[in-house]
């Protein structure tokens, strides 16, 4: 029978946080499902060619580990995987270590027997665990694994995984974002220390020591991020991983946390390291004033886009009445400006001396999306919604409807 480690580390950061850190044992090896079709940005014959080469070191390449290379999976297409990814390249980097960056899809996965022969020393698994056991069958033949999620979903799976080698890591901490704990995992190392054997409470004393020496003063995030990152860099990345992790957490604490999200999706194809090589540069020059600044141009844009669209609105009976009645719109087509649209409605809609609910209504799928939204804190679209099978927040909700439910909806147009 195998055992299983918890080892935790309370942390103190204005609250005291707990990380918990489980090795898990695996006894039996369960074989991942075939993937789907290949691509060639995910489990492509380029994909596994670079798999393959990657651990034959070449005439140029000093690696002070030895002869064999190190592999960094990300979860694609998120920006917590994306960071920590960057944290992982420019570790490797100071240290002239050779390391593989390969993004991981949950559409086109890899398979674990895709790294069996290639000889990898290290595995880092960075903001998921895999699908299924795809973590404990790499650690059958990868002599370290080491994986970092903050998800709950993730932590729930845990006791279902049973018994698994000690060379299995798993960093499951959900009062930090993936690329926070990540940087901060080899910040560690790259101060020399070993993560193993030293803990978080001491790497925190250098930190209170490194302040005082130096006269400086910056936050313990900061700190790890100087670690790595370059001095012109540090401030930028330190404020994306701050916004980042007030996303990942659902805090939403951070001011124009939801317009930076809106900002930084535009970013969201450059993720892929296959495709776009210059992903990890890119990364280090992202800035949130930018970010923001873009995201009110954004806004204004599509609000400008939104209002050219309303051409006649027409009243509905929510529910056949039962809520009320407010103004609508078709948008097939137009979609993506559903938020927009809708928001605009809800403030017609309440001139009109109607409910504050703007209904935007396209066809998916055969069958009719309703989109609700409202700026009237007193209202709850959700109600509405979850009469009908839907759901969502007060301010913000959707739910289908048959055709002929919805002709049933309809009044006369205004």
């Amino acid at each position: 029978m195998g055992r299983v480690l918890f080892q935790a580390h309370l942390l103190k950061k204005g609250k005291e946080k707990l990380m918990l850190r489980r090795r898990l044992l695996l006894s039996s090896g369960v074989t991942s499902p075939a993937a789907p079709e290949l691509r060639r940005a995910f489990r492509s014959e380029a994909s596994l060619e670079a798999i393959r080469s990657h651990t034959q070191p070449s005439k140029d390449t000093a690696d002070s580990d030895g002869p064999a290379a190190h592999l960094a999976l990300y979860n694609y297409p998120t920006f917590a995987g994306a960071y920590a990814a960057l944290a992982a390249h420019l570790f490797h980097r100071r240290l002239h270590r050779r390391l593989l960056v390969l993004p991981f899809s949950s559409v086109h996965p890899f398979r674990a027997e895709d790294f069996e022969s290639a000889g990898f020393q290290t595995c880092y698994l960075l903001d998921f665990i895999g699908p299924n056991n795809f973590a404990l069958e790499l650690s059958r033949f990868i002599p370290s694994v080491i994986a970092f999620d903050h998800r709950q979903s993730t932590l729930a799976r845990i006791p279902r995984l049973g018994h698994c080698p000690s060379n299995l890591e798993l960093n499951i901490d959900t009062t930090r974002s993936s690329a926070q704990a990540t940087f901060g995992y080899f910040s560690k190392k790259l101060a020399g220390t070993k993560s193993d054997s030293v803990s978080w409470e001491y790497f925190i004393f250098q930190f209170i020591i490194w302040c005082r020496l130096s006269n400086k003063k910056v936050s313990f995030a900061q700190y790890i991020c100087e670690n790595l990152l370059e001095q012109e860099d540090e401030e930028r990345v330190f404020n994306i991983l701050k916004y980042i992790e007030d996303a990942d957490l659902r805090q939403w604490k951070l001011p124009n946390a939801k317009e930076f999200q809106t900002a930084l999706r535009d970013e969201r194809a450059k993720l892929n390291c296959i495709t776009n090589p210059l992903v990890f540069e890119q990364l280090l020059q992202l800035d949130v004033c930018n970010l923001l600044s873009r995201s009110k141009l954004l806004a204004h844009d599509r609000l400008e886009a939104a209002v050219k669209l309303i051409h006649k609105p027409f009243k509905i009976q929510l529910g056949r009445g039962s809520y009320g009645e407010c103004l609508a719109i078709r948008a097939d087509g137009n979609s993506k400006l559903s938020h927009e649209i809708s928001l605009e409605l809800s403030q017609r809609s309440a001139a009109a001396g109607l409910r504050p609910i703007g209904a935007v209504v396209f066809m998916q799928r055969g069958l009719l999306k309703v989109c609700l939204r409202t700026m009237d804190n007193t209202i709850n679209t959700a109600e509405i919604a979850k009469a009908h099978g839907g759901g969502g927040r007060h301010s913000s909700s959707s739910f289908v409807l048959r055709m002929d439910e919805f002709n049933a909806w309809t009044s006369v147009n205004s």
